[in-house]
Formats: structure tokens, sequence, C-alpha cells
């Protein structure tokens, strides 16, 4: 058996029904090759952001994953299972059926043409951080330190939690 790293996935979805694409999300992130779906946190709602005409807001969670896949083939198995959920790259920052971001992968650094670890804007989103800080509260984030401060810096970003779906998720191990 290879050795695994855990790694965390950033799930989000503002068209369609994002809870009716996580089964399916989950199911896939589980059966892919040498990975093991270890944790998921509660679905949130979020303000988009970053945009300046309405959008509506997003729903968000966080997934473990324990994997032998290397950072590039995680990514390029997330980019895959976007595009086969509906997702058409047409334009940064448009409302989409889903979004998966490799946030972390273990304790790597990386930066490549196609991907950055940590995810960079992780550190400045609190629906990324509430999630994570719910499924791993002593995770420490390479560069920028334990969840604990960088929740204090994004406290007036809404962002609310709705429902827990970790019964699921615990299914799909």
């Amino acid at each position: 058996m290879s050795q695994r790293t855990r790694a965390f996935i950033g799930f989000g979805a503002n068209l369609g029904d994002p809870f009716a694409i996580m089964p399916r999300v989950l199911k896939t992130l589980a059966n892919l090759p040498e990975t093991q779906l270890a944790s998921c946190s509660s679905y949130y709602r979020s303000a988009p952001q970053g945009v300046s005409d309405p959008h509506p807001d997003y729903i968000n969670a966080v997934i473990a994953l324990d994997t032998g896949l290397s950072p590039q083939a995680l990514f390029d198995a997330l980019l895959r299972l976007e595009s086969a959920c509906g997702r058409r790259r047409a334009a940064a920052l448009a409302p989409r059926p889903l979004d998966l971001d490799l946030l972390l992968y273990g304790e790597t650094v990386m930066q490549s043409p196609t991907l950055t670890l940590p995810h960079p804007r992780l550190h400045q989103r609190a629906f990324v951080l509430l999630p994570l800080a719910e499924i791993a509260p002593a995770l420490s984030i390479p560069g920028h330190g334990p969840l604990s401060p960088l929740l204090e810096k994004v406290k007036g970003q809404r962002i609310v939690r709705i429902r827990d779906i970790r019964p699921f998720a615990e299914n799909h191990r």
C-alpha cells in the first residue's frame, strides 16, 4: 500500500442544487485510486466574493481525503469532476454548478503553471476556514499558521452553517 497524504478539497456551488450534487462528488472522490474519504464538514451558505454584479449565494463545504495520488493527479481529477457536473470556465468568478479547489495537500508548498499549494486565497476566506476548522481544528496552514488567528481576520465575512452532512460522508469511507 502506498503512503497517503491528507488533502483538503473546497466544495462550492451557486447554480443548480448543491445538496443534490454533493453525494456524487463524495462518491467520485471516495472512488479515486488510492483514495479514501476521511471527513466532510457541514454545509455553509456564503456571499460571493470579488464580484460587483449580483450572484446567488454559494453553498460551501470542505472535504478531507487521504490519498496516494500526487497533487497534480488529484487536481486533474477535480477538474474532470467539475466538467462532468456541468462546470464551464467561460469567465472568472462566474456562477457555477460546482467548484472544487485543492486547498491543501499535506504540508506541500508548491507553485506550478496549473496548481498552487496551499490554495493562494484560502487564508482570506471564511467559507473555507470555518469548514476547515470544523473538521481539522488543530490544522496549521503552511506559510500562514494556525486556523484560529486566520478566522479572526475573516469574522466580518457573511457565512452561516446551514446543514450537517457528516452522517452521509461517514457512509462513503
